[in-house]
């Protein structure tokens, strides 16, 4: 071999995923090559025009760049140009050398050979083409005002050590520790182990309201097993932790889970002044609808801020659920009030993205009632609790359910045995109508109530679904047909008439990925709800590869969070949110990330289709 053609040869052995080739490619793969010098600040490839290469760095590096907005930096060993070669279609980014830069390049035919032959190599290089997504999308999420509460560790809130004492210390004698150190709340320790947590307001509502004789032990009246935070949380975390929850006071664990202080709202509202855990208060604080009604139209203010900010589309979405709980909670706590002592156990029951905490702005509702198995559905006090939470709901701002998925319908007003019943006509006996419902019913989450009604409920239907692969394959074959709106061409796919024509539908791509990653957590028998973790479960029993659950991650994450960003938009100019995009109005690096997630949406479907059989 030719000293030359050896010294290249060398060198692509030395990288990947040249490094996993066999021999004989290998051997034969630099007399198919060229070599090109770039001096710096040379462009090598422009953006939008043709490419026919594929290019490796044998020194120096380049920059990868969209809009100036720096994508990739590729040194020595690696390679560019690939996204074009496999797509037969325009470079995507402008490509500059950082420095004098050698190249290697391989001709598109002799490309198209080796990953034809090669596998290993067509992966990696998509791996490479997706980080890159995952880079230009953390450039879209830079915060504008940078807010604190979304950047301060919960360690560096903690301001004293925690006021302690044992459990078997007598209430008063709790409290006259709690007023001599000047705290509103206490820790109860067994040693070095937490157990509970008291609190100035457990002290109103479980001794003096409830008349407890103060010589008790506090481990009587003592908030056990207190949820609880490691040192390594954000404050933005200890916010979501205090809004889901409804509380105040949190305990900070070290890396060795032993307790090292205790974040407060007030630690929050140092940093940040309108966070949504004073809102959940405020909404606990009212004491009719139209006061509930009143602070439930500050969500989207709340919201629209955490979009100014660098929160994620994830994090958005579990804020704005935890909002929209606590006015339905409110809401029924109102109407409980109103008609009295309910008739039998029950649950109020969330369901679909508020089920998945993945609510964003412009949503409607969805949910049901779970009922104790001795209870009467038609009991008149079901229908008024029903009517009056989503009468409040709507005057919130949350429309009615254009398909009454509501629990206003008496149809979602059941008992566990008669929900069970019907889980069970909808695993065995799939309609179309009935895998509707199935893809809607397997998100439900208490809201409300005897939580372990509605928890019993899934822990029992999910391995019927899991059992029935005629429903699997049903589903499958609807995840299959919700195409994302790219077309043959990788144009995008606008609506042709109504309201929205010539806009972009970006919740069909959205709603692709969540049915995708809810057959796949049926599949495996979870009853995890989030997208997130439906995905993660998935990777974790093999159903999808590890890259497969980071590329859906990702498309999820952008999508939504390209949502949630025009939402806020349309909120500032006094519009009501919804999910067409213009795509005229969106930056180039936009349009392109949203065709790489809608490519990554098509390829997972077709990789579910292919493990489960469809039915026709």
């Amino acid at each position: 071999m030719d000293v030359e053609l050896a010294e290249v040869r060398d060198f692509l052995a030395s990288h990947a995923p040249y490094d996993e080739l066999p021999e004989a490619v290998l051997a034969q793969l630099p007399a198919r090559c060229s070599l090109s010098y770039a001096r710096r600040g040379t462009l090598i490839l422009r953006a939008g025009t043709p490419n026919d290469r594929l290019y490796v760095v044998r020194s120096g590096a380049v920059d990868i760049t969209d809009e100036g907005q720096l994508v990739d930096r590729v040194e020595a060993g690696g390679s560019f140009g690939m996204s074009a070669l496999i797509e037969r279609a325009p470079t995507r980014y402008d490509v500059t050398a950082r420095e004098d830069t050698l190249l290697i390049t391989l001709p598109q035919a002799d490309f198209d050979e080796l990953i034809a032959g090669q596998p290993q190599v067509a992966l990696h290089f998509a791996a490479t083409h997706h980080r890159r997504i995952k880079a230009a999308l953390s450039q879209l999420q830079q915060h504008h005002r940078g807010s604190a509460v979304l950047k301060t560790s919960v360690r560096d809130m903690v301001r004293m050590p925690p006021v302690t004492a044992g459990p078997g210390l007598s209430i008063t004698e709790v409290a006259q520790i709690m007023a001599t150190e000047g705290t509103s709340s206490l820790l109860v320790m067994e040693g070095e182990r937490l157990v509970g947590i008291v609190t100035d307001r457990d002290l109103r509502r479980r001794v003096l309201a409830a008349c407890v004789d103060p010589a008790r032990p506090v481990a009587e009246i003592m908030t056990k097993d207190p949820i609880t935070l490691p040192d390594v949380a954000l404050a933005f975390e200890a916010m979501l932790e205090m809004t889901g929850h409804n509380i105040h006071h949190l305990p900070i664990l070290g890396p060795d889970g032993k307790v090292t202080g205790l974040v407060t709202t007030s630690d929050l509202v140092r940093l940040e002044h309108s966070s949504p855990v004073y809102l959940v208060t405020d909404l606990q604080r009212q004491v009719d609808v139209d006061g509930v009604v009143g602070q439930a139209r500050r969500i989207q203010g709340v919201v629209t801020q955490l979009v100014d900010e660098d929160a994620t589309a994830e994090d958005i979405g579990r804020v704005a659920t935890a909002l929209n709980d606590a006015v339905t909670v409110r809401l029924i706590q109102l109407a409980e009030a109103d008609l009295g002592p309910a008739p039998a156990a029950w649950a109020w029951a969330a369901l679909g993205s508020a089920a998945r905490d993945e609510q964003g702005l412009g949503g409607d509702q969805d949910h049901a009632l779970v009922l104790a198995d001795d209870a009467d559905p038609d009991d008149p006090w079901w229908a008024a609790l029903a009517e009056g939470v989503t009468a409040g709901l709507e005057a919130a701002g949350l429309p009615r359910c254009d398909g009454d998925v509501m629990a206003t319908n008496p149809q979602w007003r059941m008992t566990v045995g008669r929900w069970r019943e019907q889980f069970a006509r909808w695993s065995h006996e799939p309609e179309p109508d009935a895998v509707l419902w199935a893809a809607i019913f397997y998100d439900m989450r208490a809201l409300h109530g005897d939580a372990s009604l509605v928890r019993t409920l899934r822990e029992e239907v999910v391995p019927m679904a899991a059992g029935s692969e005629r429903l699997l394959a049903h589903l499958t074959g609807q995840a299959a047909r919700m195409r994302p709106p790219i077309g043959f061409f990788r144009g995008f796919v606008l609506e042709d008439a109504g309201e929205h024509r010539d806009t972009l539908d970006v919740k069909r791509g959205i709603a692709a990925i969540v049915q995708i990653a809810r057959v796949h957590a049926l599949r495996a028998g979870s009853t995890a709800l989030s997208t997130s973790a439906r995905l993660a479960t998935a990777r974790e029993r093999g159903l999808i590869s590890p890259e497969t659950a980071a590329d859906l991650l990702d498309a999820h994450e952008l999508l939504s969070y390209l949502r949630i960003r025009h939402q806020a938009g349309q909120v500032r100019a006094g519009e009501r949110p919804d999910n067409y995009l213009d795509p005229k109005a969106l930056g180039s690096l936009d349009r392109r990330l949203l065709r790489d997630a809608f490519g990554i949406v098509r390829s997972a479907q077709q990789g579910l289709a292919a493990r489960v059989p469809q039915v026709g």
